[in-house]
């Protein structure tokens, strides 16, 4: 029997737009994120015991990216974009269901007044509102091989020097700096875009940034509030 599963959570996060988003959880371990259940699952009980657990599995799913066709293969940004791999040889997007696979580290559980209990979350690569349809302890005797792997994407690849144009890093909130400037060292920029005069345009925590990259310095060169009238 086929059972047809629905979001029990949601992440509030400061990416309102996929561009930026880490590629994969835990490499900017700074950033912060909220899971917020569903009114029907906002019950105690279900939590009991987690905070024994330093990390969890979010299996939740690409909403941005909702299709109803599928590829074989996929271009994964590591190679490229230039070389086809197969869709479950990759972690891409692009998948027949559509599900993304997280590994998180427990921060706390935390009351919000109107949310109820919630799991404050570091690491996260999930947009804000990415409906979350189940949550696992992660238990490193099991889910931890030091044997593995890394096929084509061995590592998590180069970092960027970051900094700011004069007066910029002000205009931010001072307890978002940290966690955004090790996004943008991570590289936000499709792998195949090298264009030292481009202009890119990111939003993160309210905030609307437009930086460029020169060689190994990403620069951010504006700041503004977003409009929340768009």
């Amino acid at each position: 029997m086929e059972q047809v599963i629905r979001p029990i959570a949601r992440m509030h996060s400061d990416f309102s737009g996929k561009f930026g988003i880490p590629r994969q959880a835990g490499i900017v371990p700074e950033l912060e994120g909220l899971v917020v259940f569903e009114p029907e699952y906002r019950i105690p009980e279900a939590l009991r015991g987690i905070e024994g657990f330093s990390h969890l599995w979010l299996i939740w799913q690409f909403s941005q990216n909702l299709r109803e066709d599928w590829s074989p293969t996929v271009r994964p940004p590591r190679l490229g974009g230039n070389e086809r791999m197969g869709v479950f040889a990759t972690r891409s997007p692009f998948r027949p269901n559509s599900l993304g696979l997280s590994c998180v580290r427990l921060l706390g559980v935390e009351e919000r007044p109107g949310l109820g209990l919630t799991l404050r979350v570091g690491g996260a690569d999930l947009m804000d509102g990415t409906p979350i349809f189940d949550i696992k302890p992660y238990v490193p005797y099991a889910d931890c091989k030091e044997e593995a792997t890394g096929g084509f994407a061995p590592d998590a690849g180069k970092t960027l020097k970051v900094a700011y144009s004069p007066g910029v890093a002000e205009k931010l909130p001072e307890n978002k700096l940290e966690a955004l400037t090790a996004v943008l060292a991570r590289d936000p920029r499709p792998r195949y875009q090298h264009d030292p005069q481009r202009l890119y345009a990111m939003d993160f925590a309210g905030f609307t940034l437009r930086f460029t990259v020169e060689g190994e310095r990403l620069t951010v060169r504006e700041a503004e509030p977003m409009d929340r009238g768009e």
